[in-house]
Formats: C-alpha cells, structure tokens, sequence
C-alpha cells in the first residue's frame, strides 16, 4: 500500500457529520482507501450538536471540504439545506450524502440503496426483476425498496406497525403491503427477503421475524443489512435452510464507495482488504465492550 502525501494546502478534505459520531467506522473506512490510492485526502469525524447542522455544514463549505457523510440525528436537516437533490435523495426521502460542488450549491444523494444493490451484486446475485419481501418500513427500507423498484423488482413490505408500511407504499408506487403476522404467506415466489429492522442486531430486542424459511423457494437469497454481529440469527437460520445469505458489512462498504468516488474523484478498494480492516475493528470492539 502507498503511503498518503501529508496533509498540506492540497488536501482534499470529507467528513462524518453526526452526534454522537465517535462510533463511526466512516473514518477508518475513508482513510484507508486514501492511503490505498495514495491520495491527498483526509476524513474526520465532525461531532456537531442538534441545532448546529446548518452552521456547520456552511462552515465547512466555506473552508474548502469536498462534502460530508451524514448520520443521526441530522438527516432531516440535511434534506432541507441541499440545493440539488439527486433523484436517489428523492426517491428515497433521505440524504446521507452531501457533495459541496464548484458551483457552491450543495447536492444531496442517498446512497443506501444502491449500496445495499451493489453488496448483493457483489455476491453473485443479479438484482433486476424478480420478488422482494421486506422486512421494516424506516428510512433504509425505502431506500432499499426504492432501488430495488428501479431494477424492476416487485416489493412487498411487511413491518410491525402496518400503518408505517402502508405510508411508505404511498410515496413509491408498485409496494404491496402485508401484515407483519402474514409476512410468510409472501416468502413463495420471492427472490430476496431482507431484513431492514434492528432485530438481530447487537443489543436490540429479541423480537421474533413472523415467517418461517421452510416455506422458501431454494433459489431465495436472505439479506440482513444488520452488521454487528455479522452473522445474525436470521442469517444462521437461512445457512441451515440451504439458502444464499448476504450480511450487512458489505451495504456498509458499498454506500462510503459511493460518496468517497464523488469527493476524491477515485474508485475507491472495494474488496477483501477493507472487509477485513472492518471486520476486526468491528471484533476489537465487542471484545473490549
């Protein structure tokens, strides 16, 4: 690996935007694939507290950042201040990205989606047309949903609060909505089941998914954008089915990809370097926890 150039007037400057934001992996992320390509960048957490946002982002626009990650609780503030939203943002009611460009507007993208597409791609699994059974109706699952319709896939989302689901199919057109009780009764014919909701994750409740993967087609691929742990219980249950499972981690990676290419103007290393770098920050951390 090269080693990046010092920080000096030249460097290209990103960051995290969020409160709290110590948590965030973005910067080991970021910072890896700069010093990868041997680019003149950097990537800071930038803690930045309830009702400060729209200072900060100005601020750093004006200093010379590139653009920002954005992470709770500042979503929604961060679709307000953009000038240009792309057609990811709009569609998927949410910007996690910003891009301060030449021109001095701010753009907004959303890249979840297309990151939780371009992960399952990366295992080998073709996302256009076919069936998809989501589970959860937050801001990730419209995301998801959203690309997912954009490639053609039928989507069908079931979420504990019904009324939560139904509001989301109201403002994507195409969703079917079932009853969280019901959602096996959808599994037939399903090409995808992702788990959007925190169930599974480290530290969340221990809610039960109301399905049984008995009733699966053998080609179905299980998804869990979950990461810690990697292997949830929903995964385990699927590898003991004989079913394809794709863990969270990747959808982490793929989305920074995203942003990182816009800022520093380089395809960042996709691939099994970063996976791991991730992956035994991620094991350091439960173990000291």
């Amino acid at each position: 690996m090269e080693r990046s150039p010092r920080i000096d007037g030249h460097t290209m400057l990103a960051g995290v935007i969020g409160w709290p934001v110590a948590h965030s992996r973005s910067p080991l992320m970021h910072n890896f694939w700069l010093a990868q390509g041997g680019i003149n960048g950097a990537y800071v957490p930038l803690p930045v507290r309830p009702g400060a946002f729209d200072v900060a982002v100005k601020g750093l626009q004006a200093a010379g950042f590139r653009g920002v990650n954005v992470t709770i609780p500042h979503k929604e503030s961060a679709y307000r201040i953009v000038n240009r939203l792309d057609r990811s943002a709009r569609r998927s009611g949410s910007v996690n990205t910003l891009v301060f460009a030449a021109d001095g507007q701010i753009e907004g993208y959303s890249t979840d989606g297309d990151g939780f597409v371009a992960n399952v791609e990366a295992h080998g699994v073709a996302v256009r047309d076919g069936r998809a059974l989501l589970l959860g109706a937050g801001g990730a699952a419209r995301a998801i949903a959203a690309s997912l319709l954009d490639r053609g896939v039928q989507v069908v989302i079931a979420n504990r609060t019904r009324a939560r689901a139904e509001a989301l199919a109201a403002l994507l057109e195409g969703i079917e909505v079932i009853d969280w009780a019901r959602a096996g009764e959808a599994l037939a014919g399903c090409t995808l089941l992702v788990n959007t909701t925190s169930i599974g994750m480290e530290g969340a409740d221990d809610a039960a998914f109301p399905l049984d993967l008995a009733q699966a087609d053998a080609g179905l691929v299980v998804c869990d954008i979950v990461y810690v742990p990697r292997q949830t219980g929903l995964l385990q249950l699927a590898t003991r089915h004989g079913l394809r499972t794709v863990d969270g981690l990747g959808m982490l990676i793929h989305q920074a990809g995203l942003g990182f290419e816009k800022w520093f103007g380089a395809k960042p290393g996709i691939g099994p370097e970063v996976e791991a770098l991730l992956d035994a920050d991620l094991r350091a951390a439960h173990a000291g926890g």
